[in-house]
């Protein structure tokens, strides 16, 4: 079993910066391991993919987030961050992190976060 609490979220202006963590832990945890990803959802919307981090450190982003978000982990701290600059009201949705503990290239992720909500707004 493996658990994920999301960190990091908040009200900023347009522009802006945040930096979402999210912390794995678990009796079974073998994070260095895992594909780790950020993916964001809006009320009415489906879960959108951000971006993903692999177990050699290959990163993933989508098209709306790239050059702007950076993907990062600590595998001593067990840890994977998302760090959001220039942020645009579109940006603003539930942020969730997510473990793929198969590590496979593009399987499911079995475990999610509770999310932090972003909220990018003058």
């Amino acid at each position: 079993q493996v658990h994920l609490v999301e960190s990091g979220g908040g009200l900023v202006q347009p522009g802006g910066s945040l930096t979402l963590s999210c912390v794995a832990s678990g009796s079974s945890v073998s994070f260095s391991r895992y594909r780790m990803a950020w993916f964001r959802q809006v009320p009415g919307k489906g879960r959108e993919f951000v971006a993903a981090i692999n177990w050699i450190y290959s990163t993933y982003y989508s098209d709306s987030v790239k050059g702007r978000f950076t993907i990062s982990r600590d595998d001593v701290k067990n840890t994977v961050s998302l760090e959001m600059n220039n942020l645009k009201t579109e940006d603003t949705a539930e942020y969730y992190c997510a473990a793929d503990t198969a590590g496979t290239s593009s399987g499911p992720y079995d475990y999610w976060g509770q999310g932090t909500q972003v909220t990018v707004s003058s």
